[in-house]
């Protein structure tokens, strides 16, 4: 090569040859990272390591929780979902996980359907249900709905640790209050054949229960600490699950069935 080749501009590089596109928070792999909620991302976890997906429609719990659980040794969080659809679209993708922690009310769906269709459609991963919701109705339907652990979002840590290593071990787990008023429920016989539409969660049931007593979405919004759209979506999900058409008709049947008496009355 002559002196004056050598000293010439390099030539141009080729299109895609240069440094691979990021994959993390700016990336190809969704606005939040390795653990985005907008797609199956899988992080490289280490051989043996328990892997957790977090679905959870609130994301000041999914940055705490995955952040507390990556601090874990052995733990790491592979995926995030704030809502159903999402958890839905990130196991269709074919998604890998050791446990999924699964909030009941999840905005836009129910968090026992999404744990019923994942039992059904992906059995490996264990489904540790972590929620505000200590009733027993809501305990039974998570577990009747194939979950194997049930723990409130008070839980410290340490309990959190366990439960996750306890499920992907293939046990199943309650937290001791939780039990408490699971086994309360079991013995006491025939209550649970007076539990209104036992295919609905507690919120559900609640909502349900003051639209039978006349109350608007803004209402019952306000009476139970939720927005209007949570209102509106939650009725949409009862509609759904109970085959009714319209709201009249869920107000007929819920009162049918002894809901939204308390209110009228009163």
């Amino acid at each position: 090569m002559s002196a004056a080749g050598a000293a010439g501009p390099a030539p141009a590089e080729p299109a895609g040859s240069g440094t691979p596109e990021p994959t993390g928070p700016t990336g190809p792999t969704g606005p939040t990272g390795p653990t985005g909620p907008t797609g199956p991302i899988e992080p490289t976890a280490a051989p043996g390591t328990v892997r957790v997906t977090v679905v959870d429609d609130h994301p000041v719990f999914r940055i705490g929780m995955t952040a507390l659980l990556d601090s874990l040794p052995g733990i790491s969080v592979v995926g995030q979902a704030d809502g159903a659809t999402a958890a839905l679209a990130l196991f269709a993708g074919g998604h890998a996980t050791d446990v999924v922690l699964m909030d009941l009310d999840l905005g836009d769906g129910s968090g026992v359907d999404v744990t019923r269709e994942l039992v059904r459609t992906r059995p490996g991963p264990g489904v540790l249900v972590v929620t505000m919701h200590e009733d027993e109705d809501a305990v039974v339907a998570a577990v009747r709905a194939g979950a194997r652990g049930y723990l409130v979002k008070s839980a410290p840590p340490d309990a959190v640790e366990r439960a996750i290593r306890a499920v992907a071990a293939g046990e199943m787990i309650l937290s001791p209050a939780v039990a408490e008023r699971a086994l309360a429920y079991v013995l006491g016989g025939t209550r649970a054949a007076r539990v209104p539409f036992p295919q609905l969660t507690q919120r559900e049931r609640e909502v349900l229960d003051l639209v039978a007593a006349g109350l608007d979405n803004v209402a019952v919004a306000r009476r139970l600490g939720l927005s209007p759209k949570t209102v509106r979506n939650t009725v949409a999900t009862v509609l759904a699950k109970l085959a009714l058409r319209d709201r009249s008709a869920a107000i007929v049947a819920a009162r049918a069935q002894g809901l939204g008496g308390g209110a009228l009355d009163a």
